[in-house]
C-alpha cells in the first residue's frame, strides 16, 4: 500500500506532511511504501536526499503522487486542481475545516474519494497522540511570544543595572487552551509578569501552576464557558459585557496581549476593540492567533503587522509555518499514529465503528459523513446522581473464646507489672504500651502504596531507638542490656532498609 506526500501549493505554507523520520516509521513499522514529491520538504529543511536515505521514493511531479498513492497526506486543504486529481477510492488526510468548508466536502465526495479531517479528531485520552490541532496550537502559542518579543521595545524580564532599572513586561493571554498555555509558559520563561483569562474556570489551576495570574470575573452567574469537548462556547450578553470591561481595564495596564479565543464552527469573537487599542501604551504589541477566523481584535488585518497609534498588531495566519521544521515533525508524528490506528498497510480500513476514526472521517466513498455523532469525553461535566442509600444491616460482633483469652492474658500481664512495685519499670512499660498502640494506629491508617515512603520517614524514629539501646546496653541488669542490644539490631535493619528503599525510589526519577 502506498502513501503519497505532496508539496504544499498554498501560498507561504512551509510545512510538509511527513519528515524523513516519520516516513521511515511509516515504512519500517507500518509497512507502507512512501512516495514523496521532489522538493516537498525543502521549505522545512528536509531535502530529497534525506527522504531517499529513509527509504522513500522521490517523484519528480505531483501527478505521480496523485495517480500512484492509495493514501495522500497533506497539511493544508486541497486546492481545486488537486481535487481534480483525486481518484475514486483514494484516501486524503489533511486539515479540511469541515465546519466551514461544506462546498469542499461536496467536491471531494463528487470524486468518490474518502477524506479525513485531522482537526476533527475528538479530544479524548485515547486520541491525544493523534491531536494535530493541539500540536499546532502549542507551536503557535510559543511563536506568538517570539513575534511579540521581536516587536516589543524592552526586555521581558526586569533588570536592575548600573545604568538604571528596567521593569518586567506585563503580558495578558486571552484563552487558556493549548495555545494560551504555551504562550504563558514561554512568556514566563522570558521573565514577564503574565496574566490570563478564560471563560472556563476549570483551567484556573493550570494557569496558576505555570506561575501566571488567573483573572476571575466578579459575575453573579453559574454560567459555564466550556463545552463537552473541552472548547469554549458563546456566552450570554451579561457575561460578555463584564468580560469586555475586564479587557478594557487590562489593556491600559499590560504591554502585550495575546489572543487565542476561538469557538468551533463560528467566526472568532471580537474581544479587543479599537478603543482598547488606543488606550494601550505606545510600543505595546497585540498578537492575534485567531486571525485566520477573522481575529479577536477589531484592528487585525490577516497576514500583516499593522501599527495603530504606536501599537503593533500581528495578524499572521502562518505562525506554525514559521517554525516549519518542528511543526512538520509533530504533524508527521500525528499522522503516523493515525495510520497506525487505522491498521497500517496490512489491515488499513476506515472503521466507522471506531469513535476516533468516525469523528475524523468527513467523506466516505463519495458520501459526506460530516458532522459526526457526539463523542463522550472526559471534559464533559458529570451529572450529579442522587442515589438512595439502602439501610445497612447492623451486625453485632460476638466475643469469641480467642478474644476472652487475649483479655485474660493482658489483665494478668498488667497485674504482674503492678506487683513489681518498680515505679521506673511501670512508667517505662506504660510508655512502651502507648507507643505500640499509637504506632499501630498510625501504620494501620496509611495506604499500602505509601508504606515504602513511610519506611524512609521512620529512619529518624529508629535513630532515637538506637540511642536508647546504647544507653541500656551498658546497664547492670543483664535483661536490660540484652534488650538494648536487640533494639540496636532491629533499628539498624530498619535504617538500612529505609535508606535502600529511598535510594530505589529516587532512582525512578533519574534518567
Amino acid at each position: 500500500m502506498k502513501v503519497g506526500i505532496t508539496k504544499e501549493i498554498y501560498s507561504g505554507e512551509c510545512r510538509v506532511a511527513a519528515t524523513p523520520e516519520t516516513a521511515r516509521r511509516l515504512i519500517g513499522k507500518l509497512g507502507f511504501e512512501v512516495l514523496v514529491e521532489s522538493g516537498a520538504g525543502d521549505a522545512a529543511s528536509f531535502h530529497d536526499e534525506s527522504y531517499r536515505e529513509a527509504g522513500c521514493t522521490v517523484c519528480g511531479e505531483a501527478v505521480e503522487i496523485w495517480t500512484g498513492a492509495d493514501i495522500v497526506l497533506k497539511v493544508r486543504s486541497p486546492q481545486d486542481r488537486e481535487i481534480q486529481q483525486l481518484r475514486a477510492g483514494q484516501t486524503l488526510i489533511c486539515f479540511l475545516a469541515p465546519g466551514q468548508n461544506e462546498a469542499l466536502l461536496q467536491k471531494i465526495a463528487a470524486r468518490k474519494a474518502t477524506a479525513l479531517a485531522i482537526e476533527a479528531v475528538p479530544r479524548i485520552s485515547r486520541a491525544q497522540k493523534l491531536d494535530a490541532l493541539s500540536s499546532m496550537a502549542n507551536i503557535a502559542g510559543y511563536r506568538a511570544v517570539v513575534e511579540a518579543a521581536g516587536l516589543f521595545g524592552r526586555f521581558f524580564t526586569g533588570q536592575i543595572t548600573a545604568a538604571g532599572k528596567v521593569p518586567p513586561a506585563k503580558v495578558l493571554v486571552i484563552g487558556a487552551g493549548v495555545a494560551g498555555l504555551a504562550a504563558i509558559g514561554t512568556a514566563r520563561g522570558l521573565g514577564a509578569i503574565v496574566r490570563a483569562f478564560d471563560v472556563r474556570p476549570e483551567v484556573a489551576d493550570q494557569v496558576k501552576s505555570m506561575g501566571a495570574e488567573f483573572l476571575m470575573l466578579e459575575f453573579d452567574s453559574d454560567e459555564q464557558g466550556g463545552t463537552s469537548g473541552g472548547y469554549a462556547k458563546t456566552m450570554s450578553k451579561e457575561f460578555i459585557d463584564a468580560e469586555m470591561a475586564l479587557f478594557a481595564a487590562q489593556a491600559k495596564e499590560v504591554d502585550i496581549i495575546i489572543t487565542t479565543a476561538l469557538i468551533p464552527g463560528k467566526p472568532a469573537p471580537k474581544l479587543i476593540t479599537h478603543e482598547m487599542v488606543r488606550s494601550m501604551r505606545p510600543g505595546s504589541v497585540i498578537v492575534d492567533l485567531a486571525a485566520e477566523q477573522g481575529g479577536n481584535c477589531e484592528a487585525t488585518i490577516p497576514d500583516e503587522v499593522t501599527k495603530v497609534e504606536g501599537v503593533h498588531i500581528v495578524g499572521y495566519r502562518d505562525l506554525t509555518s514559521r517554525l516549519a521544521h518542528t511543526s512538520s515533525q509533530l504533524y508527521g508524528t500525528n499522522l503516523y499514529h493515525l495510520l497506525d490506528e487505522m491498521g497500517g498497510a496490512e489491515r488499513f480500513s476506515v472503521d466507522m465503528t471506531d469513535d476516533v476514526i468516525r469523528s475524523a472521517t468527513v467523506v466516505k466513498d463519495g458520501q459526506v459523513t460530516w458532522p459526526p455523532p457526539p463523542v463522550s469525553v472526559s471534559a464533559a461535566p458529570k451529572e450529579k446522581v442522587v442515589e438512595s442509600v439502602a439501610p445497612s444491616a447492623v451486625v453485632e460482633k460476638k466475643i469469641g473464646t480467642f478474644d476472652i483469652a487475649l483479655m485474660v492474658i493482658a489483665a494478668v500481664l498488667l497485674v504482674a507489672v503492678a506487683l513489681t512495685r518498680d515505679q521506673g519499670f511501670i512508667t517505662d512499660f506504660t510508655v512502651f504500651l502507648l507507643a505500640c498502640l499509637i504506632g499501630w494506629q498510625v501504620i494501620w491508617n496509611v495506604t499500602a502504596s505509601l508504606h515504602a515512603p513511610l519506611m524512609s520517614v521512620t529512619n529518624a524514629i529508629s535513630g532515637i531507638i538506637i540511642v536508647g539501646g546504647m544507653v541500656q546496653i551498658g546497664a547492670s541488669n543483664p535483661v536490660a542490656a540484652w534488650l538494648g542490644g536487640l533494639a540496636i539490631f532491629v533499628a539498624t535493619i530498619n535504617i538500612a532498609g529505609g535508606f535502600l528503599i529511598t535510594h530505589r525510589m529516587l532512582s525512578l526519577f533519574r534518567k
